[in-house]
């Protein structure tokens, strides 16, 4: 009986171990979920903005680069921070063994970077870089940036909410 009670000892951190593993999100999502909508929407509703538009719509850049060929790139940064709700494991000793333990986010944290290219004073491209995927969805910490532009974007061509009533 007591080399039972051992060994199923031993392999409860192990097992521990295996389960918190389980939970980890790999760091490339693309394959699982599908990129914010919003988000998704800017890369096309933006498109023709001028920069006046886009400084209505999102603010002042954070940074701004000319490209070789005469273009300009603005960045807008965006941080939301870490560690809003967490549950945690209670731990436990065993004798010899060590205690087992851990914590899991249910809020993850992150950043966004967003380039808007300008070739000829409009808006051509649009890119995200950043830690901003959260569990449910690609880019979602980008949504914030880019949100109000779609709804200015669509406004000013006459799609906006209200168009046509």
């Amino acid at each position: 009986m007591t080399v039972f009670r051992a060994r199923s000892l031993a392999a409860a951190p192990c097992f521990a171990s295996l389960l918190a593993a389980s939970c980890v999100v790999p760091d490339d999502t693309s394959r699982f979920m599908r990129e914010e909508p919003v988000v998704r929407a800017a890369r096309t509703e933006m498109l023709g903005l001028n920069g006046d538009d886009v400084r209505m719509c999102a603010g002042f850049p954070t940074r701004t680069a000319t490209t070789s060929d005469g273009g300009q790139i603005w960045s807008y940064e965006r941080a939301k921070p870490r560690g809003n709700i967490n549950l945690v494991m209670p731990t436990g000793a065993a004798g010899l063994f060590p205690s087992v333990g851990g914590s899991a986010n249910l809020a993850p944290g992150g950043y966004c970077n967003a380039q808007i290219r300008f070739e000829d004073g409009k808006v051509v491209k649009i890119a995200y870089a950043g830690d901003n995927n959260q569990p449910s969805s690609v880019n979602a910490l980008c949504s914030s940036i880019v949100d109000g532009c779609v709804v200015y974007a669509r406004d000013s061509r006459g799609q906006g909410v209200g168009a046509g009533q």
